[in-house]
């Protein structure tokens, strides 16, 4: 009986089991040989003695990274640090690992971005690295990557600067140039601001001058001579005390209750 039993646990002792998460998958290795079939998240079991069980992140990994002595256009060597989004394609983790190995980042990666970091900035100069362009950098060096790896089974998603350290002296004259720029848009829009002005000012005017024009061109003896009857009529009609002394064409109006 107790024989009995000991073979029945016997198998349970030489089982393995490792569990797989969630932005990860494993391959199996069976005496040195890859499983082409990939095990998603869950709990696996495995015979240890004759295989194992690789896991190989597929969620997007942040590689953060130091470069030094970069080339500008002009010659002069900038020192960088940036950063590699990329992820692992999760049918292609066999083939990144038969291919290239788990320390795939090292191996292939870096390697990869170290050149295509040095290839694009020899196309610019070292002050588009610290301006407008640099979003352009990034995006440059990341298509010469993704060209590279997405066929190895890895996907550059970005790259992005962190910081960039330009030669002494340099970075100065580029924050001197891009404040004078500034002051110069600024200036530009207060000259564009008082041109507006000036320009509403003579419609304004001449809109005035052409009703000035219309109402005396309108005017006529007759229309003068009614616009005396209607203010005499009014005069005529209101409560108050007055005095009105007139020839006839143009009433002038006194109050006697003025001192």
């Amino acid at each position: 009986m107790k024989k009995l039993i000991f073979c029945s646990i016997l198998p349970l002792l030489v089982i393995g089991c490792t569990t797989i998460r969630q932005g990860e998958v494993g391959v199996k290795r069976r005496l040195g040989k890859l499983d082409p079939t990939v095990k998603g998240s869950g709990v696996h079991t495995y015979n240890p003695f004759t295989t194992t069980i690789i896991k190989v992140p597929t969620r997007t990994i942040n590689l953060p990274l130091a470069l030094e002595n970069i080339p500008s256009k002009e010659g002069l060597n900038i020192t960088a640090e940036m950063a590699v989004l990329y992820r692992v394609l999760p049918e292609k983790a066999p083939e990144v690992l038969s291919t290239i190995g788990d320390r795939y980042e090292n191996v292939v990666i870096v390697s990869v971005f170290r050149s295509a970091a040095a290839d694009v900035c020899a196309r610019f100069f070292a002050k588009d690295m610290y301006t407008g362009q640099r979003e352009e950098i990034e995006k440059e060096i990341a298509a010469e990557m993704h060209t590279v790896l997405e066929k190895r089974g890895i996907v550059v998603e970005s790259v992005l600067m962190k910081s960039i350290q330009l030669p002494k002296g340099l970075a100065q004259s580029i924050e001197q140039k891009l404040e004078a720029e500034q002051q110069a848009q600024q200036m530009e829009f207060v000259l564009m601001k008082e041109r507006k002005e000036a320009d509403r000012k003579v419609i304004e005017a001449k809109g005035i001058a052409d009703s000035q024009k219309i109402i005396s061109e309108g005017l006529n003896k007759q229309l003068i001579e009614y616009k005396t009857i209607e203010a005499f009529r009014q005069l005529a009609t209101s409560p108050n005390a007055k005095i009105i002394i007139t020839d006839g064409k143009t009433p002038m109006l006194i109050n006697p209750t003025n001192p």
